[in-house]
Order: C-alpha cells, then sequence, then structure tokens
C-alpha cells in the first residue's frame, strides 16, 4: 500500500525550483523554496482568520530554523514532541509550544516545563506524576490531556492512532470520576494525509465519546494530519466545521497542528546520477541513500515523483534508481526517461521537504545531505548548512 501523498506536476516543481537554481546546489541536498512556503502559510492564516482557530507547526515533520521567522509571521507556534524539540520551538519559533508525549521522564519533564507553554499529557498517572513538578516551577503553563476519539480513517496501520490496542489518548472511560481540576484542555490526533470531510467524522465520534468534559475544557486541540495546502483540500467545509464547533460549544478556542500542510510541495531532494549498471534492467546509481536520506520512501512506502520521469514504460529508457548504502532495499523505485541517463546528470525529487532531514541518518558512513533554501527573488540558493564527518563522528560513542 502506498502513501495518499499528492503528486507534484514537472510545470509547477520548475516555476518553483527553476533549472538555474537546481543547477547551482551541492547534491545531494534539500532544497526548500520560501515562496511556497509563503503560500502554504498564508492560506493557513487565512483559516486562521475566518474561525479564529490557532494554527501550529508539527517540528516532527519540518524543523528548519532557518524558515522560522517566515513561519512564525503566520502561524501561532509549534508543537513538540519532546524537551529537545520544545526547546527549538522556544528559542528558534519564539512563540506557543505545546508539547506532547506518551510519558515523560522526571528529568525530561523538568526541560518540558522550562520550554512550554501547553503539555499535554497521555495518561491520568503521568499527569498526576507530574502535576507537583508543573506547579512547583511556578511556570504558567496550560495542561491538557490527549484523548482517543475512538475513529480514524488512516489505512496504514503504521500511522493510524486509534487501533485497537493504540498507546496514545485516553479513553471517556479513564475519566470516569476523575478530578480534572487543573486540566484545561483535551487533545486527540486521529489524521494523516487527510480532507476536511474526514475531519467532520473524527470529530462527529470525538464529541459523541467526550461530550460530559468538552464544556468543562477552556481550549480543544484538533492535532494534526490535516493536508489543508493539498489542491483538492475543502478548505470551505474546514472553516464551516471549526466554527460550528466553536459555536456548539461557547466559541471555545480551537488549535490545529498541521506539519506536512505547512510545507506541502516546498521542498525538493536534489541527487545525481553516480554510475549506470545493467543487471537484467537497466540500473542507476545515485549520490544518495533512501535508507539514509529519504527513509519515508521505505516506511510510508511512498514514491517520490521524479521531474521528467514516468512510470515504467511511458518512455523509452526505464531504471531502477538506487542508492549507495549496503542495504540491498535501499532503491527509490523504477521509472523511465526520455534518454539515456548519464553520469553527473541530477534529478529532482519533488516533496521531500516533509519527514525528510529530520528524520535522516548516518548509516553506513553515507554522508548528510545539504539544506538549501531559495527564492525566486534571487539569483542564487542560500547554503543553511553542509555536512561532513564531524556531523557523522558526533553522532556515535
Amino acid at each position: 500500500m502506498t502513501s495518499s501523498r499528492t503528486t507534484v506536476f514537472d510545470r509547477q516543481t520548475l516555476a518553483d525550483f527553476p533549472l538555474e537554481i537546481i543547477g547551482q546546489v551541492r547534491t545531494p541536498c534539500y532544497l526548500v523554496s520560501e515562496d511556497v512556503l509563503h503560500r502554504n502559510c498564508k492560506l493557513l492564516d487565512s483559516i486562521q482568520k475566518r474561525t479564529g482557530a490557532k494554527i501550529l507547526l508539527a517540528l516532527k515533520a519540518f524543523a528548519l530554523p532557518a524558515v522560522f521567522p517566515l513561519i512564525r509571521n503566520y502561524l501561532h507556534g509549534v508543537c513538540a514532541s519532546g524537551p529537545i524539540e520544545a526547546r527549538l520551538g522556544r528559542e528558534e519559533f519564539g512563540r506557543e509550544v505545546h508539547t506532547y508525549a506518551p510519558a515523560y521522564t522526571s528529568a525530561q519533564m523538568e526541560r518540558v516545563i522550562r520550554y512550554s507553554d501547553h503539555i499535554l499529557f497521555n495518561t491520568i498517572s503521568q499527569w498526576q506524576t507530574h502535576r507537583d513538578a508543573i506547579h512547583r516551577a511556578g511556570a504558567d503553563v496550560e495542561v491538557g490531556l490527549r484523548v482517543n476519539p475512538g475513529h480514524a480513517e488512516v489505512e496504514i496501520d503504521l500511522y493510524n492512532p486509534c487501533l485497537p490496542g493504540s498507546r496514545f489518548g485516553l479513553g471517556p472511560e479513564d475519566l470516569e470520576d476523575v478530578d480534572l481540576a487543573g486540566i484545561s484542555g483535551l487533545h486527540f490526533h486521529a489524521l494523516c494525509e487527510q480532507n476536511a470531510d474526514v475531519l467532520v467524522r473524527v470529530l462527529e465520534h470525538f464529541e459523541n465519546r467526550f461530550a460530559n468534559y468538552i464544556d468543562q475544557m477552556q481550549w480543544i486541540n484538533f492535532g494534526g494530519g490535516h493536508h489543508i495546502t493539498r489542491a483538492d483540500y475543502d478548505v470551505d467545509l474546514l472553516c464551516e466545521t471549526i466554527t460550528a464547533f466553536r459555536k456548539r460549544h461557547n466559541n471555545i478556542p480551537v488549535y490545529l497542528e498541521p506539519g506536512e500542510a505547512v510545507v506541502l510541495n516546498g521542498g525538493v531532494f536534489v541527487a545525481s546520477v553516480i554510475d549506470t549498471m545493467y543487471n537484467g534492467m537497466d540500473i542507476a546509481i545515485l549520490d544518495s541513500s533512501v535508507e539514509t536520506h529519504m527513509p519515508d520512501v521505505l516506511a510510508m512506502p511512498y514514491r517520490p515523483h521524479v521531474v521528467g520521469s514516468g512510470e515504467p514504460g511511458d518512455f523509452l529508457h526505464t531504471y531502477r534508481l538506487g542508492g549507495v548504502s549496503c542495504l540491498a532495499g535501499d532503491i527509490v523505485g523504477d521509472y523511465s526517461f526520455p534518454a539515456p541517463l548519464e553520469p553527473g546528470q541530477r534529478l529532482v525529487l519533488t516533496d521531500m521537504a516533509l519527514y525528510s532531514f529530520v528524520k535522516n541518518n548516518t548509516f553506513n558512513g553515507v554522508e548528510l545531505p545539504s539544506i538549501y533554501t531559495c527564492s525566486l527573488t534571487e539569483s542564487t540558493p542560500k547554503l543553511v548548512r553542509h555536512f561532513g564527518y564531524e556531523d557523522y563522528r558526533s553522532r556515535i560513542a
């Protein structure tokens, strides 16, 4: 089963990442378009203005401080998955920081308190374990609970937080006879790259399951997975859904935590062909690795679009694109091209800003890709960082 992640058409990719910019970067690299981020954030901001909801950037999907000044002009803050991301959000983004993890140690909680505005707990026992520490810190922190709405339509089990046996969130039975004094909000997350119609159904289950608690709260967090900047996303339905929910519940504040939607179609991965070979089919070896540089291609699984290519057989020359690691399955996929691939030729893989450099690794000693940003108002891309041996050495004992 493959991801529903949308395909970027060549004409849009080439408009945002023109060949003259592609030709200037050092491969392999991630190249992030400030122009696309502006467009995505403007759309997200229009939803904030229409509904009064507050939208946060999910750092688990995209955490690049070089473009935080751009994003924070539009979004209210970030959501973090623990003390490391919370600190990044506080020090680099500088607006609201909402932190959730399935569990925290005491040492982690000390740091989470220092850097967070909202702290979300996964269980009553975790809240009871850490609430005294929050009180002693004297921090202006709001506390919430993650709940399980009991409904999700995520097709891939690996990404479904509502499967039987899920470790995410409380059921209504877990809240019975619990003194919720000190709890100011509820959080649910049950979407993954989905449209507003799915939110409507999830929200209905959430309201039915937690009807006795919603109006006791000061805010509700709808979590992430909202594919808002996708071309076919129903923005009007989203706005109507948020507005109607708030009206039903005394104009209660609502948060959303998209990650992908902030950077959707906003980055490409540029690789070069090192060599070609034949083993029952044509194979091209790239100067990159799926296992290390774009692990979601294997995990989702996800077949990235390569600019100028087609499905196998669409064009005359079909190649299997392979990486440089020792993993036998280090394969991007099979693609066809109008002309034979040559060593030194650059390939552009689309929609690779999200869940890419935040998940990459140095397995096999494969060097990490450089990171660049670009803008159509500038003639050259900007190097954010180049990585080398010391980055590999610092990650091992």
